[in-house]
């Protein structure tokens, strides 16, 4: 059934439409849920999905996934069983640091960042650099008295960045401005001087990969 939308989609879209972008994201702490408690568990390993999912690549569609890093081994085995499937991983694959998984960052950095690096061996999978200044990360910027400076998101989120980038490549890698989510503890200036702070250590191409051309690789984007 999802084989006729996703034509009618492209059909709609006038030769804009690039793909779908679905929420997975589930926990099992309310707190961490929110808005997604309602989400099934275990959507990317379900049978029914999957033969939705599979409609994508023969219509040369790509899936961005939106989940909590618990769950990146779960995407892994959906790239490893779709490998013609282009995906992005978006917000760096949601590193959780909020409700029974705050103060625990020591413990759950390395867990988060086992997952990217199993996930990057997958060569159809690409990742979103940002969405972390959601207060799901877990740092306290929304309750300063002043929202935090580009040199203090940079540190904040450097760990992060980083660990995707050498696990992917700057090739496999694309910052995003995830706004207004973001917009909690931060304003897009923010984020995007915070950003070039990051990138500031790579080279000219590798700079042009992380600020447009892997997007514009991986969504078959044509700017004249």
């Amino acid at each position: 059934a999802a084989k006729a939308v996703l034509e009618a989609e492209i059909v709609a879209g006038n030769g804009r439409f690039r793909g779908i972008r679905h929420s997975s994201a589930w926990d099992a702490d309310p707190d961490v849920a929110g808005m997604y408690a309602t989400r099934p568990k275990g959507l990317l390993l379900d049978s029914t999905f999957r033969k939705g999912f599979a409609c994508l690549a023969p219509l040369d569609l790509s899936f961005d996934a939106w989940l909590f890093h618990p769950q990146i081994g779960e995407l892994a085995d959906l790239a490893r069983a779709f490998p013609d499937t282009r995906i992005v991983l978006d917000h760096c694959g949601g590193p959780i640091g909020i409700g029974s998984y705050a103060g625990r960052r020591e413990e759950i950095f390395p867990v988060w960042k086992a997952s990217i690096q199993q996930i990057a061996k997958c060569e159809n999978v690409v990742v979103k650099l940002g969405g972390l200044a959601m207060c799901l990360l877990g740092h306290d910027f929304h309750l300063q008295p002043k929202p935090p400076s580009s040199e203090e998101a940079a540190a904040a989120w450097r760990p992060y960045i980083e660990t995707c980038i050498e696990a992917f490549g700057p090739t496999r890698c694309m910052f995003e401005s995830n706004f207004p989510p973001d917009k909690g503890q931060c304003s897009y200036q923010v984020i995007f001087n915070a950003f070039k702070r990051l990138a500031a250590q790579y080279s000219e191409a590798e700079k042009t990969a992380l600020f447009s051309k892997t997007a514009m690789e991986f969504y078959k984007l044509k700017l004249d």
